[in-house]
């Protein structure tokens, strides 16, 4: 597995809207292992493609219940709302506090194009909602109530 380097936040691509995955290939598969790899080398929760410049709808997230690969997420049926800290591995020593939705519907294709639904809830919703508005070139501190350094 390759540790991938993270682009930071002036980074173009970080600004961009990712373009869905036609077909979960071999390829795909290492890119979602090295992302993983990259995400727990840098002590992160979730890590979105462009984030290591691959303008492709993937996102990895282990919130300590075991790596989740999703290919071409799509949230819906939010409910409730939570206000939380958040960081990104892309604006390293910034913080914000972020009102999410408290629980959502995910559906994807997993590392095996096999297509997943399930709700998510708590710091999983988050992460989720996090890393799917990376993938429509939105940072966190778009949505932030206050920002300020970590």
């Amino acid at each position: 597995m390759a540790q991938l380097p993270i682009k930071k936040g002036t980074d173009g691509i970080l600004r961009q809207r990712a373009k869905p995955v036609p077909k979960v290939t071999k390829k795909i598969n290492k890119l979602l292992k090295d992302m993983l790899h990259t995400m727990y080398s840098a002590q992160g929760v979730g890590l979105a493609a462009p984030q290591v410049g691959k303008n492709l709808r993937l996102v990895v997230v282990d919130v300590g219940e075991g790596p989740l690969c999703l290919v071409n997420p799509v949230l819906d049926q939010f409910e409730g709302t939570q206000l939380d800290q958040e960081g990104c591995l892309s604006l390293p020593g910034v913080v914000g506090d972020v009102r999410r939705a408290a629980k959502v519907r995910v559906e994807a294709l997993d590392e095996n194009g096999k297509p997943v639904r399930f709700i998510a809830e708590g710091l999983l919703a988050r992460c989720l909602q996090h890393e799917v508005d990376h993938l429509d070139g939105i940072l966190f501190i778009d949505r932030a109530i206050k920002v300020r350094e970590a």
